[in-house]
């Protein structure tokens, strides 16, 4: 979208035309979004600053939502040219990037992540039912006394969500709205145990909308704490509190294995293994989405590119799998390195 050079006084964007300072060219890749791809950025960021003639990327944990606002707010060195996501980017937000004037847009699938709900190892290893997370953490929830109506959240224990587990206190510490890892817990964890309810997924039949207010709203009277987009803070909480869980993606537990544990999920524990065959109910696809009109402006975005999809990055061998990466099958990881290195763009 932007021609020249990055000392250009013009950009041009989405029929636009504003002008840039010089001084503010950028002869770096400035990378936003997901806290959860943000350690697997920052391992291939450094990787590619070590063995290519290109500076080291710039990476902001932003957050998959924040990153796709900050992504799709223009084009021009001012804006980034590269956002991470634990989740797909939203038909709206294309919509946003095109009225933004940021038309053409790099997809790529990464590989997959669990999302573990983890607790100290000083503690019990739980065993959940994707139902029991629902009852623990949604703000309105079936009566207990088996009438089909929806009443204010009044459990306060995980013993009076299910008899089989321990009698302490629900707090689960976890991230907040503006996290991917938040809408994919929703998705298929929260909704997955609402929906074993038949006459609350007949709902969605009639009220889309207001079945996915039902199964996705997480209650806010202290049971469930905001714990920001650091999942490192959660690690360091549960190991202060015993009682707690918290959520957050299998790399952060893969890589804490000595603090804490995983939670089984439907009788399935959050393994590499569980993951890749999909065995493992909380289990989803991460992203990154470029700026194609950044790809030749910015030095070194081809090559970025190109050093993320490669084998030795993430294939099965490759150290974003030491990192906890959970690669995709050799033909996905295939069309994903095809479609970087031609530069293909996005198709909803």
């Amino acid at each position: 979208m932007f021609k020249h050079s990055l000392a250009s006084s013009l950009i041009l964007a989405g029929g636009m035309i504003g002008t840039a300072q010089a001084d503010s060219s950028r002869d770096y890749i400035s990378i936003v979004g997901s806290s959860t791809v943000y350690p697997f950025a920052t391992v291939v960021a450094e990787q590619f600053g070590k063995t290519s003639k290109y500076k080291t990327p710039k990476i902001e944990s932003t957050g998959s939502g924040g990153g796709l606002k900050l992504f799709c707010a223009g084009v021009g060195v001012e804006h980034p040219d590269i956002t991470n996501a634990s989740r797909r980017i939203k038909s709206s937000e294309v919509k946003m990037c095109e009225k933004n004037g940021v038309k053409e847009i790099i997809e790529v699938k990464i590989g997959y992540d669990g999302i573990a709900i983890a607790n100290s190892k000083a503690a019990p290893q739980l065993d959940l039912q994707l139902k029991d997370i629902f009852l623990a953490l949604a703000k309105d929830v079936p009566n207990p006394n088996g009438k089909q109506e929806l009443v204010p959240n009044p459990y306060k224990t995980w013993k009076q969500v299910n008899a089989s587990l321990p009698d302490i206190e629900i707090e689960v510490l976890g991230p907040p709205p503006t996290s991917g890892t938040r809408d994919a817990f929703a998705e298929l964890a929260l909704e997955g145990g609402c929906k074993t309810f038949d006459w609350i997924k007949a709902i969605k039949k009639e009220d889309k909308s207001r079945y996915k207010s039902i199964c996705h709203t997480v209650r806010e009277d202290g049971a469930y704490v905001e714990a920001g987009e650091n999942d490192n803070l959660i690690v360091q909480k549960l190991e202060s509190n015993a009682d707690a869980l918290g959520v957050f993606g299998y790399s952060f537990l893969d890589q804490n294995r000595d603090k804490v544990q995983g939670s089984a999920i439907d009788g399935v524990r959050p393994k590499f293994d569980s993951i890749a065959d999909g065995s493992y109910p909380v289990s989803r696809p991460l992203y990154f989405y470029a700026k194609k009109a950044h790809v030749g402006v910015i030095p070194g975005m081809k090559e970025y590119l190109a050093e993320f999809t490669s084998n030795k990055a993430w294939g099965e061998e490759g150290y974003l799998a030491d990192r906890g990466l959970v690669p995709m099958p050799k033909a996905e990881r295939n069309t994903f390195a095809q479609d970087a290195k031609q530069l293909d763009t996005l198709k909803m």
